[in-house]
C-alpha cells in the first residue's frame, strides 16, 4: 500500500467527522404558538397537535408543539380559557392532571419560576414518574397564563441535563 491510499481513507474519516460536528443535538429555533404572544426556544422543529379537554370547567382546544431531540422530549402547550378569573385554579387542576396521567411517585411542590419575559406567578413543577410503557421518566414543567390563556412547558428525559433545561426554560418569554 503506497502513502496516497492511506491518506484517502484518513481524508475521507476527518471529513464525515466534521460534518458529524455541524449537524448539533440541539439545533435550538425560535418558536411561537398560534395566537399567542409566547416566544421560546425549542431544539427541533415541533410537531402540532390539538384535542379538546375539560380545562376551567369546560371543553377547551388545548394546542401542543412538541419535539424528541437527545432523548428528551420538549412541550409546550396552550389554551384559552375565555375568563381570566378561571386562570389561578385552572392551573392547578392543569399541574394536578400532569402529575397523575405521569403517576408521579416523587415531585417537588411548584415553586415560583422567574424570568425575565415571564408575568409573576409562574410556578415549576419537577418531577419522576412513569412512561405509558413503564420506564422511569423526569420531568420540569412551567405553569403561566396570561389574560386567559394558560400554558404549560415540559421537558420529559429518562435523566434531564441542567443545560439543555436552562436554555429551553430561559427561552419562555412574551413579547
Amino acid at each position: 500500500m503506497n502513502m496516497r491510499s492511506i491518506q484517502f481513507p484518513i481524508y475521507a474519516v476527518l471529513a464525515l467527522a466534521g460534518l458529524a460536528a455541524c449537524n448539533p443535538t440541539f439545533n435550538w429555533r425560535d418558536v411561537r404558538p398560534a395566537d399567542t404572544r409566547l416566544s421560546l426556544l425549542m431544539p427541533c422543529k415541533p410537531d402540532k397537535a390539538q384535542k379538546t379537554v375539560p380545562m376551567g370547567g369546560q371543553p377547551t382546544v388545548l394546542m401542543l408543539l412538541s419535539c424528541d431531540a437527545g432523548g428528551v422530549t420538549f412541550a409546550v402547550a396552550v389554551a384559552d380559557v375565555k375568563d381570566a378569573s378561571l386562570v389561578k385554579d385552572t392551573l392547578v387542576q392543569w399541574q394536578g392532571a400532569s402529575l397523575s396521567s405521569l403517576k408521579a411517585n416523587l415531585a417537588t411542590p411548584g415553586t415560583a419560576f422567574k424570568s425575565t419575559g415571564l408575568p409573576s406567578g409562574a410556578v415549576m413543577v419537577s418531577a419522576t414518574g412513569k412512561r405509558a410503557n413503564g420506564q422511569t421518566v423526569s420531568s420540569q414543567a412551567a405553569y403561566f397564563a396570561q389574560g386567559s390563556q394558560v400554558f404549560q412547558a415540559a421537558i420529559y428525559a429518562d435523566k434531564l441535563a441542567p443545560d439543555v433545561a436552562d436554555t429551553f426554560f430561559s427561552g419562555l418569554k412574551f413579547e
